[in-house]
């Protein structure tokens, strides 16, 4: 059997429908709303002038006996479309302002249930907080939480201007198998006029075993700058099977063949294919849970009040070490000498800066295994 695609358009107005409606959803791995506002502007410009606009992309989806409708790509395309007949745009900048007025008017933390995080922002928030009408959903939501946007459109508009749409069915009705083909998919598609990132792209595959996806991504990255913690994980693997610093990431140099040394690790760990690369999962989680691991990791990253790095060699230096003792050792820092391990990091780290090779090009890997072992050997000293 093949996988089969249908091809059509539909007005704007049953676009914004189906979304309302839940009809059409985002898959997790789906990145958060990136279009500004001009973008925003120019896309319903395009179609006031009768301009050509790239389809979207659906995709069938059952998971569990139940039937969906996957926005594969066109995320930012259809969102544009919902805010302008919302009129609303999730400003960064106006959400920050707001926030802060609140916070200094009433001085204390604002609840996070009352405003909607706009910086890190999908219309799937909106619609589970505020409603799924467009009266609803303007009663709702709190003053100053988004910035209105005017941009002329009116029912008229909306019923007769149309989006076209291919829509995908995968032959097999196996929930892995369609995870599969969708990864597929969403990997090698970028959405118009924003590229995706590689780590973005590569989400798509975290979802090959959905009850390893917080494994991949934990809650924790989110406040580090979305720390690429695959990354870490991948390389850390290799080191704990082989014990030798040399050869981790040997014969994967370079930023396209990394990438392809993530996705192998990956694989490995949902079980799609093995590699005689990494240890295996269930030797470092032989009962399969990791959250007792990861809720440790996420404590001491807390208590060893870490803050956001702009340097590579700063965020090595400190997690590299900090991942393989938690996660693959099974130990814990000790905190009470967290200044004197902060310094022999720092102390580290400064050396390394002073190395114009290093952070000429703190990609090479001997210069990443340098970062691997020296972070290893510094957080060592402070395990109990």
């Amino acid at each position: 059997m093949e996988n089969r695609v249908y091809y059509g358009e539909y007005s704007l107005k049953h676009w914004i429908d189906l979304i309302l409606k839940e009809n059409i959803i985002l898959p997790p791995y789906q990145r958060y709303f990136v279009w500004n506002e001009g973008t925003v502007k120019n896309l319903i410009q395009t179609f006031k002038d009768k301009q050509f606009v790239p389809p979207v992309t659906i995709g069938a989806f059952e998971n569990e006996n139940e039937k969906q409708n996957l926005i594969v790509d066109g995320q930012q395309r259809l969102t544009s479309i919902l805010l302008a007949y919302l009129g609303l745009y999730p400003d960064k900048e106006t959400y920050k302002a707001t926030i802060k007025k609140f916070q200094d008017e009433n001085n204390y933390e604002y609840d996070s249930e009352q405003f909607d995080d706009i910086l890190s922002w999908t219309f799937k928030e909106l619609l589970e907080k505020r409603g799924n009408n467009k009266q609803n959903i303007l009663k709702n939501i709190p003053r100053g939480n988004y910035k209105e946007l005017n941009l002329e459109i009116d029912d008229n508009f909306l019923e007769n201007t149309f989006l076209g749409f291919s829509y995908l069915v995968p032959y097999s009705s196996n929930e892995t198998e369609q995870q599969k083909f969708y990864s597929s998919v969403f990997r090698h598609i970028n959405n118009q006029g924003v590229e995706l990132s590689a780590q973005e792209s590569r989400k798509s595959l975290y979802f090959l075993n959905k009850n390893l996806s917080q494994f991949f991504d934990p809650a924790f990255c989110e406040a580090l700058e979305k720390l690429d913690f695959v990354r870490y994980l991948s390389l850390l693997s290799q080191y704990k099977k082989e014990n030798k610093f040399y050869n981790v990431a040997k014969y994967y140099a370079g930023k396209i063949k990394m990438e392809t040394y993530y996705e192998e690790y990956i694989y490995s760990i949902v079980g799609e294919k093995k590699s005689q690369n990494f240890i295996d999962f269930s030797s470092v989680f032989p009962d399969g849970n990791y959250a007792k691991d990861f809720e440790s990791l996420d404590k001491t990253i807390t208590a060893l009040e870490i803050v956001k790095f702009s340097s590579i060699i700063d965020w090595d230096l400190y997690f590299f070490g900090l991942i393989y003792e938690i996660i693959f050792e099974k130990k814990t820092i000790n905190i009470e000498k967290k200044r004197e391990l902060k310094e022999d990091l720092d102390r580290k780290i400064l050396e390394f800066k002073k190395d114009p090779s290093h952070t000429n090009t703190p990609i090479a890997l001997k210069h990443l295994r340098n970062r691997i072992a020296t972070s290893i050997e510094i957080y060592k000293k402070y395990t109990k």
